[in-house]
């Protein structure tokens, strides 16, 4: 891992005047916006689609530091065989992908989600690399008025911690690969409740994330230096 080249590129990412676009729609997302405008989702018009957007000169040289990527997107060729990874870097922009598997149930916790894909994260990860990715999307859903939950304020504790704990897995195992982290601990403002809850709920969130990171040792240091494993020691002990 070399911190320098991963800051080197989030840099990028952000630069002044430019945005990400973010391609990375599931196949039944796209679908759903395909059958409003009567097209059929198929792997060849969901690859013109997407190259479209690609090769939209002006907009991407301008605009877009960088592009978010779906599973399927990443591998496919525009339609002259040129890989889309390549349209994008030709247009001065940064591949990404989207790495979670979307959300599942989170056992005890009625109406409560965690986002799952950890598993062979790693091995994918280094494939990704290969094809041009540089960096990656994680996305966690944090619920303040979900249905579902029996009267129970949520978010829980659970939910908070299972989530915050996978996003810095998933961060540490990107920065192993050589690839930037996107951490996404998404507070959804859907429900009843006021901006002071909304504010709370969020505190709440980014601390506990940031403490995860921490843990996890995703961060500018070098736990393999003196200087870092001083600094880790010193945090870990605090957390007794």
């Amino acid at each position: 891992m070399n911190l320098a080249d991963l800051n080197k590129v989030a840099l990028a990412m952000v630069a002044p005047g430019k945005g990400l676009l973010a391609a990375d729609e599931s196949s039944g997302t796209i679908k759903k916006r395909f059958d409003a405008i009567n097209v059929a989702s198929t792997e060849e018009s969901r690859r013109d689609y997407r190259e479209m957007l690609f090769r939209s000169g002006e907009a991407m040289t301008q605009y877009i530091s960088g592009v978010i990527l779906y599973d399927e997107t990443i591998w496919q060729n525009a339609k002259d065989g040129t890989p889309l990874v390549r349209l994008i870097e030709q247009a001065g922009a940064i591949p990404g992908i989207k790495v979670d598997e979307g959300t599942q149930a989170l056992p005890g916790c009625p109406g409560e989600l965690v986002t799952v894909g950890l598993d062979n994260l790693a091995a994918r990860l280094k494939k990704y690399y290969d094809s041009g990715a540089r960096f990656a999307k994680w996305r966690a859903v944090i619920d303040i008025g979900g249905a579902g939950t029996g009267g129970r304020k949520i978010p829980t504790m659970t939910a908070i911690h299972v989530n915050a704990h996978a996003l810095a897995r998933y961060a540490a195992l990107c920065q192993a690969a050589r690839i930037v982290p996107i951490v996404e601990p998404e507070v959804l403002m859907d429900g009843d409740h006021d901006i002071e809850r909304c504010y709370e709920v969020t505190q709440r969130v980014l601390n506990k994330t940031f403490r995860e990171l921490r843990i996890q040792r995703v961060g500018r240091h070098d736990p393999e230096t003196q200087h870092g494993r001083c600094r880790q020691e010193k945090f870990e002990a605090g957390l007794g």
